[in-house]
């Protein structure tokens, strides 16, 4: 059984509106923070696990500024550690929130529709996701809410947590 920093495991546990307590309340991690790290991430609500879609590995790199992408693990339990991550999928640009997305100006927003590396056709190009570190005494840990781009509307999907894994090592 795997041990979790505090926050995280806390988190997992936690209503949505205490969720978006912490979401309103936090600040945007810097992007060196961010940058070549891959953080273990966990959908909030149970309904996921019915997708396959629970568990998740999320990486960071520097091209053309801050980028980034998913990695699908084996769909196990939380307190098991992430193993199995598959390639890259689901990759999406990181930048300062700006008109439309505007609903957390004290996050930074992670732009799927905006990366190249996602084909035309790809249902992800749709997710725009907000960031944020909720506690500056656990910078290892942060908290995503989850929005679908369609038009001017941002309706929310869910929120995610995540936690630092080790260095990232896949390369665009």
């Amino acid at each position: 059984m795997m041990e979790h920093r505090p926050l995280f495991a806390r988190m997992k546990s936690m209503s949505g509106a205490e969720l978006a307590e912490l979401m309103a309340a936090g600040r945007a991690p810097s992007y060196e923070s961010l940058a070549g790290w891959e953080f273990r991430g966990w959908n909030h609500p149970p309904i996921l696990a019915l997708l396959g879609i629970r568990k998740f590995v999320k990486g960071f790199f520097h091209a053309d500024g801050l980028e980034g992408y998913n990695r699908p693990p084996r769909q196990d339990g939380f307190d098991v550690e992430w193993t199995g991550a598959g390639a890259p999928f689901g990759f999406y640009r990181v930048g300062l929130p700006a008109a439309p997305e505007l609903r957390y100006p004290n996050s930074l927003v992670m732009n799927y529709g905006a990366s190249p590396r996602n084909p035309f056709w790809k249902p992800e190009r749709l997710l725009r996701d907000y960031l944020v570190q909720p506690d500056p005494a656990e910078p290892d840990v942060l908290l995503g809410l989850a929005t679908l781009a369609l038009g001017p509307a941002r309706p929310e999907t869910n929120y995610f947590l995540l936690e630092r894994l080790g260095r990232a090592e896949w390369r665009p």
